[in-house]
């Protein structure tokens, strides 16, 4: 079964439901899922170098204290899930198509979800800089990837030309919003769901 996720590697919401949608896959063994980490950059004019988070938070929202009220509930949501949000250790805000790359990358080595999470869980958990080349290399590293060629990779222009085409993709197919889940191209839906949501979307899908 294809499934098709338009997400960014800065969105909580797109962690949360990385996480549900796994769940749900094993509560359907029978089911052979590929799945598909499609690029959706929440802010692509984000410096290439990052900015503070403070920062940003205070320029994109004015009021900083009303996005940090978004926090707790959304730690409440994590940890039945495994994820540990670490806001308070998120020192800068990031560019993500250097991680959006490198996912990309991953999918020709059959690794995408795997190194999806674990850069998703360098930002949200270990507040590690998913931004910095160096940064995406170790996470390659870590995942038994090499280093070098993932250096490579992240700026390799066929991929990033790559993602751009994903993304007038997003547009053409009216994604407006992360994340967007989507099922062999017939069923979707966007937001972390809860699981009943993932679940009867793999059941009609499987059925269609």
């Amino acid at each position: 079964m294809l499934i098709e996720i338009y997400s960014d590697t800065v969105c909580p919401w797109c962690y949360v439901g990385l996480e549900r949608l796994q769940a749900a896959l094993a509560q359907r063994p029978s089911v052979s899922a590929d799945v598909h980490w499609l690029p959706f950059e929440l802010n692509p004019q984000m410096p290439a170098a990052g900015m503070d988070r403070k920062e940003y938070m205070l320029q994109r929202f004015g009021d900083a204290q009303k996005f940090e009220s978004a926090h707790q509930p959304l730690r409440q949501l994590g940890e039945p899930l495994g994820i540990e949000f670490n806001f308070e250790a998120m020192g800068r805000a990031v560019n993500t198509r250097r991680s959006h790359a490198l996912i990309a990358w991953a999918g020709a080595l059959n690794r995408q979800t795997e190194v999806k999470r674990a850069v998703m869980r360098a930002y949200f958990s270990e507040g590690r800089d998913i931004g910095d080349v160096d940064v995406l290399c170790e996470i390659a590293h870590e995942q038994g990837l090499d280093a070098d060629a993932a250096r490579v990779a992240v700026d390799d222009s066929a991929l990033h030309q790559a993602i751009e085409k994903l993304e007038a993709q997003a547009l053409e197919w009216q994604v407006s919003g992360v994340p967007t889940f989507i099922f062999k191209r017939r069923y979707a839906f966007s937001g972390a769901q809860e699981m009943p949501a993932f679940l009867e979307a793999i059941d009609a899908a499987q059925r269609a």
